[in-house]
């Protein structure tokens, strides 16, 4: 049985170390979350993915780590500093704010259910920095909203020192702040989180190709990489485009609670590198954007043999790590009964992505010889560079099990007395609970087969 509602995560993320709350034991701070041991393993792990598949997979794609606090210029041109903004409503009666656009009835409050609120008003969305020892308060930073704008503002960077053909792109993972007004949604609404984006710029005329090109590729990688199936993916258009895009489709995914977005997909045209850019006027820029008089570079593209230059079209994909992750332990959430009054909760997580690879587990602690064999095997383990191997000396064998089950170890490996008489030791399945007997020697190539396979 899959999970029930949200809590069950929220509960397990807790209980098992994937996610705290953010400044706990000081009363937590709305909007932001603390990644435990096996949080941050996993997040690791879908990571890995998502680069393997955009880059490592890929003859055109290159990757950045831009800097997170940024020149105010940056957002001003990207229309961020004069439109990134929520409508926020306080209520005159309990004081609560909250999202207009996110009320149940936008004439009642939330909270008390009072209709006397005030006039709906633009809350900035960034977080503004003064940054210098003369700046004397004023803001004259922000830590970005998004990753977008930094591939943008790197676009020549990138295309002098690694030449690229059209068309090619520029990946990026990192943080992102926003000042929300209300996060809410465990990881789905936060101030601080992480985005995975990809920024592939395209000749005028291929984008619409590009476009259904990029929705094929991403749907197939949570599908096949993240083990999402199918039916519980879909594409929602929007319904009402950004001002500065020609097409844009979210990937949704079924939560226990509803589908909700979890990956877009936008035709962004000429208006991302045509606001950055110098010079606009000797481009045709389709785009509508703001007169530039503070770029230093074009942020065009020289074709080599027709000598044309010209300003990219922008094909972006843009996901949540954060909520990624989330959907992917939703995925895997899984609650069997085993009769007689037992049951399990398992994640059935794709190998690959598993916190924890294997658990290596002497049957006896108080025995020596059995915790030495077992440490031999961990370090020999270890040594394939897989992910964490955790040696698993705690006591009871039933507790060890359903403790990986939880956190979704594929396979505990038991060394017990016959260890000492024949050199083998069981493997435990996470999905199934079956038991194979093998031999010390074959274990790491088992485990490699279990882990890719």
């Amino acid at each position: 049985m899959p999970a029930k509602n949200i809590n069950d995560i929220v509960s397990l993320c807790k209980r098992r170390g994937f996610i705290f709350p953010g400044s706990e034991i000081y009363g937590g701070l709305g909007g932001t979350y603390d990644y435990g041991p096996y949080g941050v393993e996993l997040m690791k792990n879908i990571r890995d993915s998502w680069w393997n598949a955009m880059v490592y997979q890929r003859d055109d794609v290159e990757g950045l780590d831009a800097a997170q606090i940024t020149n105010r210029l940056l957002w001003k041109y990207s229309g961020h500093e004069a439109g990134f903004s929520d409508p926020l409503v306080e209520c005159k009666k309990c004081k609560t704010r909250m999202r207009q656009d996110k009320m149940a009835d936008q004439t009642k409050c939330d909270a008390c259910g009072s209709g006397d609120l005030t006039e709906p008003r633009a809350y900035q969305l960034m977080m503004g920095l003064s940054v210098g020892a003369t700046a004397d308060g004023a803001i004259n930073a922000y830590l970005r909203p998004e990753t977008a704008t930094t591939i943008f503002t790197n676009f020549k960077n990138v295309l002098d020192s690694t030449p690229h053909k059209l068309p090619f792109g520029i990946v990026q993972i990192g943080r992102v702040f926003r000042n929300e007004i209300s996060p809410r949604g465990f990881v789905f609404r936060m101030r601080e989180f992480e985005q995975a984006e990809l920024q592939y710029f395209v000749r005028p005329g291929d984008d619409e190709e590009q476009f259904n090109d990029w929705k094929a590729t991403r749907l197939q990688w949570w599908i096949e990489q993240l083990g999402i199936p199918a039916e519980k993916l879909r594409f929602l258009p929007h319904e009402k485009l950004a001002h500065y895009a020609k097409a844009a489709e979210d990937i949704e995914y079924e939560f226990p609670d509803g589908f909700d977005e979890v990956e877009g997909i936008h035709n962004r045209a000429d208006f991302d590198l045509g606001s950055h850019t110098k010079s606009q006027k000797e481009f045709d820029i389709k785009a509508a954007v703001m007169e530039n008089t503070d770029s230093t570079a074009k942020l065009s593209f020289s074709d080599p043999q027709t000598g044309e230059n010209f300003i990219p079209y922008v094909i972006e994909t843009s996901l949540g790590t954060n909520r990624t992750m989330f959907a992917v332990m939703c995925e895997a959430y899984t609650e069997e009964d085993l009769g007689d009054d037992k049951s399990r909760v398992v994640l059935k997580l794709k190998p690959r992505l598993a916190p924890v690879k294997a658990a290596v587990i002497p049957l006896a602690r108080n025995v020596p010889e059995l915790v030495a064999r077992a440490d031999e095997l961990v370090v020999d383990l270890r040594k394939l560079g897989i992910g964490r191997i955790e040696m698993e000396n705690s006591g009871n064998i039933g507790k060890n099990y359903r403790r990986h089950d939880e956190i979704g170890t594929p396979v505990c490996i038991t060394v017990d007395h016959q260890t000492l008489e024949d050199g083998t030791v069981t493997l435990r399945h996470r999905d199934t609970m079956a038991q194979e007997r093998i031999a010390i020697a074959a274990v790491p190539a088992r485990l490699m087969e279990i882990v890719n396979g």
